[in-house]
């Protein structure tokens, strides 16, 4: 129950972060919860362990984390449409 529970938060942070930086992320519902995976890691990387807690994340590093991962990403993806134009 724990890991749904894990999947869910992860999916809402990678949601969040898309909202904040007004881009879609790719992969939909699993790109959401990748980017909010990796985010937490980025996240707890740059600015560890601090603020509430849910489903084994930290909120507020997770969402900063997953809010530079989107723009690292919506950057790469614009630079690879621009590429092939």
């Amino acid at each position: 129950m724990s890991f749904l529970w894990s999947l869910i938060v992860g999916g809402i942070i990678g949601w969040i972060a898309g909202l904040i930086m007004g881009r879609d992320i790719p992969g939909g519902i699993i790109g959401n919860i990748i980017a909010g995976f990796v985010g937490a890691w980025l996240g707890g990387l740059l600015l560890g362990s601090w603020g509430p807690e849910m489903g084994g994340f930290f909120i507020l590093p997770a969402l900063i984390g997953a809010v530079v991962l989107v723009f690292i990403v919506s950057l790469i993806m614009g630079s690879m449409r621009r590429g092939r134009s």
